[in-house]
């Protein structure tokens, strides 16, 4: 098999992995209350990144504004970004969860238009009124009928963590690797969980399973589709090119709805599927000339082997 085909498989392969890894993380809300699950969940991903950063001995200590900036990451990608995202996903249901946070690249871009004064082109702007009437949809039409889940604004809460998380991490890409800043903005979001889980144990009810395979179940979400499978991400874009990688991004929704229809009996209505293509076509309009530039890229390191 050839390294493109590899990369492609294993780009297919990890977008699978994560539609069906907002599944198990609803199932897993049944037995774990949400920020143990999340703080529980990260650390078991920072310990796997851990033990990758000794094997590889390839880290480099970070400057004082590479730590401001992955503070940023670690505050907004994860500590508000988990809180939000599991404690939503508690009041609302996987596809719902997967279809919201897919709007994550198009926020990003509204962002970086007003922090940043990034130019907004017209297929962005196209893009971005198509991904806020998907949302509108999914989120205002819960079931058949108009009415707003508060599970579905905690939901629209962690996508926007996500999003500013996404404008630290371009600050980092300059000066880091993809794998630096995964590294160490994951383990320092796993530190600032730590408070977060101590609060819900004093304040609220704290669940802790006491059941193997939900810890077992937990361990391969931590380790295998948030820890490695970001590897292999990270692999295929560098093969393949951020844009043709980015078209994988419109799989792990659909995934999700069908896999929690069958697996948590969760029902499918039409305003999902309608507000998820709305979704997913918005990112795939806005992204247009990000999947550009990866053809362009991809062919100009064929040409560059076949010479």
């Amino acid at each position: 098999m050839s390294v493109q085909k590899s990369a492609l498989l294993g780009l297919f392969g990890v977008s699978l992995l994560w539609g069906c890894n907002y599944v198990m993380s609803a199932f897993l809300l049944r037995a774990f209350s949400p920020i143990f699950l999340s703080f529980a969940r990260i650390s078991m991903t920072s310990l796997f990144l851990i033990a990758v950063a000794l094997k590889m001995k390839g880290l480099r200590r970070p400057t004082k504004h590479e730590w401001l900036l992955l503070a940023g990451v670690g505050i907004f990608g994860t500590l508000f970004n988990q809180i939000f995202y599991f404690t939503g996903l508690h009041q609302s249901t996987a596809s719902n969860a997967a279809l919201i946070i897919a709007m994550s690249p198009v926020a990003t871009t509204i962002l970086e238009r007003i922090f940043l004064k990034v130019p907004m082109t017209l297929a962005k702007m196209a893009g971005t009124v198509c991904c806020l009437a998907g949302v509108f949809i999914i989120v205002a039409f819960a079931g058949q009928s108009l009415g707003i889940t508060m599970g579905d604004l905690y939901l629209l809460f962690a996508m926007l963590g996500l999003s500013i998380s996404l404008l630290f991490i371009r600050g980092l890409t300059n000066s880091m690797s993809s794998y630096a800043v995964t590294i160490f903005s994951t383990i320092l979001g796993s530190v600032l969980m730590a408070p977060a889980a101590i609060g819900e144990d004093l304040f609220s009810h704290i669940q802790i399973s006491h059941s193997l395979l939900a810890w077992i179940l937990m361990g391969i979400a931590g380790i295998v589709a948030q820890g490695m499978a970001g590897f292999w991400w990270n692999r295929g874009v560098a093969v393949v090119g951020a844009g043709t990688a980015s078209m994988f991004m419109n799989i792990p929704p659909f995934i999700a709805l069908i896999v929690g229809h069958y697996v948590l009996g969760d029902a499918i209505h039409t305003t999902q599927i309608i507000g998820g293509i709305l979704v997913l076509f918005g990112v795939f309009i806005a992204n247009q000339s990000s999947f550009g530039a990866g053809n362009r890229k991809l062919n100009m390191n064929k040409s560059a082997v076949e010479s």
